[in-house]
């Protein structure tokens, strides 16, 4: 799976899939199961470590489970998240998606944020390296947003991150994942866009979708954020689960209602 490809699903029409993994065993699963893009999450740092918030992640963290990924993955594209202060500054971001890119053997990068990355994205994707962006409920600034909240509710804050999404795709990010924003705002941007986007707690307008691998197998830890679906309950078997998610993301039945912010 290439950017190329990606983007001729979006032009027709087609659903992409992506979940994130963290290791060889679940990376040549869900590879197998015609996954489009995998995605080594900074959300490791809640699923696989234990932390409160995925703020502890280190860019080594991220290098060590992508090099695992890795070696499962054949075809889906390798995304790997840039962890928390790691593209703090253009120079930094340009280093930290170097040894991501060099060591970890990730496709692309996924940084956080709006309008302020410009300059960044520019920076890495005029020397080579693929972005994507990431609007909406952004987990590494939780402290900041002040909880787990959805975004882009007010005419203002709708506002932005339609300018925000709009911005990062002049500077060149070639993919957007929105995260927790209202349907209608998911839809409208996903029309105004170019690229790809991704939703997540973003409505089933959006050119594709993506989850927690753990999420979506109902194995995380406490209580599951309500636009997530258990695949594995209703199936019962791990593999059966990540088949059905890429059907149902496929034919456009997931996410329903019940998984969507009005």
């Amino acid at each position: 799976m290439t950017l190329i490809q990606l983007q001729k699903l979006k032009k027709e029409g087609k659903k992409i899939t992506c979940l994130t993994a963290y290791d060889a065993s679940f990376a040549q699963l869900l590879d197998e199961a015609g996954i489009d893009i995998l995605l080594v999450g900074d959300s490791l740092g809640m699923v696989i470590q234990g932390h409160d918030n995925t703020l502890p992640v280190t860019v080594d963290d991220m290098i060590y489970h992508c090099q695992q990924v890795h070696r499962g993955c054949q075809q889906a594209l390798l995304m790997v998240d840039m962890p928390f202060m790691s593209y703090a500054t253009p120079n930094l971001a340009l280093e930290s998606a170097t040894r991501l890119m060099r060591s970890g053997q990730a496709q692309m990068v996924k940084l956080e944020g709006g309008a302020w990355l410009v300059e960044s994205v520019l920076i890495l994707t005029e020397r080579g390296i693929p972005v994507c962006a990431h609007l909406g409920l952004t987990p590494q600034s939780i402290h900041q947003l002040g909880g787990y909240r959805v975004q882009g509710k007010t005419q203002w804050g709708a506002e932005r991150i339609r300018d925000d999404a709009v911005a990062l795709q002049t500077a060149g990010a070639s993919l957007l994942i929105l995260e927790c924003v209202p349907c209608k705002l998911a839809e409208e941007i996903s029309a105004l866009l170019d690229i790809p986007v991704i939703g997540i707690g973003a409505g089933v307008e959006c050119d594709g979708q993506v989850l927690v691998l753990y999420d979506m197998l109902g194995i995380t830890p406490g209580k599951r954020p309500s636009f997530t679906k258990d695949f594995l309950q209703e199936t019962g078997s791990i593999q059966a689960a990540i088949e059905v998610f890429i059907k149902a993301v496929k034919e456009g039945t997931f996410p329903g209602h019940e998984h969507t912010f009005e």
